[in-house]
């Protein structure tokens, strides 16, 4: 998989599954137009947990006489590269239609206003180590389970750059930042499985 050539050793891992009653094709369309914003809005507690995460930085902006950048009406799997590098874009680590995407992102995130890494292609993700960065890949991906199942898989890993950062992390991810990656991936696998699933069914 993409997630284990660009990261093969990592501080942290979680994983969850999906099988859709759909074929691979149908699968993959649904996952690649998924609305990450309309996640949140059937989601519920998966829009409050990216609001409180986006509250300091909007204060940060507020407090600097700036207005916090506009939100897009639509959020797709790509359009998260499309997101300027300094306000978290994500990094585009590799795509193999119909089989499988993974992204990656940078960034002090323990940290109440992100502090991104400046990576702009997969071979600056992969070879970033900047001491005091945390670097994060989801990869999400269809495997057939016959002609008409599918296996949707999403994989979060996050590796450190150097001691310091582990500890910043670790004790971020315990206090419950694990379990918000864990419901993000879980509400985008469920509305893309609700988006695959055949009429009537």
């Amino acid at each position: 998989m993409l997630i284990d050539e660009f990261m093969p050793v990592y501080d942290v891992s979680d994983a969850v599954a999906r099988v859709v009653e759909a074929d691979v094709a149908t699968t993959w369309t649904a996952l690649m137009n998924v609305d990450l914003i309309d996640v949140g809005r059937k989601r519920p507690l998966v829009a409050v947990l990216s609001a409180l995460r986006a509250l300091p930085d909007v204060g940060h902006h507020l407090l600097h006489g700036e207005l916090p950048p506009r939100q897009p009406q639509h959020l797709g799997l790509r359009d998260l590269t499309t997101i300027p590098l300094r306000q978290g874009g994500w990094v585009l680590v590799g795509l193999r239609e119909q089989d499988e995407i993974a992204l990656g992102l940078v960034g002090k995130f323990w940290r109440p206003v992100i502090e991104f890494g400046r990576v702009s292609s997969p071979v600056e993700f992969r070879d970033f180590c900047e001491p005091g960065f945390a670097k994060t890949i989801y990869a999400l991906s269809v495997r057939p389970l016959g002609p008409r199942r599918t296996l949707l898989t999403g994989v979060m890993r996050t590796a450190t750059t150097d001691e310091d950062a582990r500890r910043w992390f670790r004790r971020y991810w315990t206090l419950g930042v694990g379990s918000g990656a864990h419901l993000l991936v879980n509400g985008l696998l469920d509305v893309t499985c609700e988006m695959a699933r055949p009429s009537g069914q």
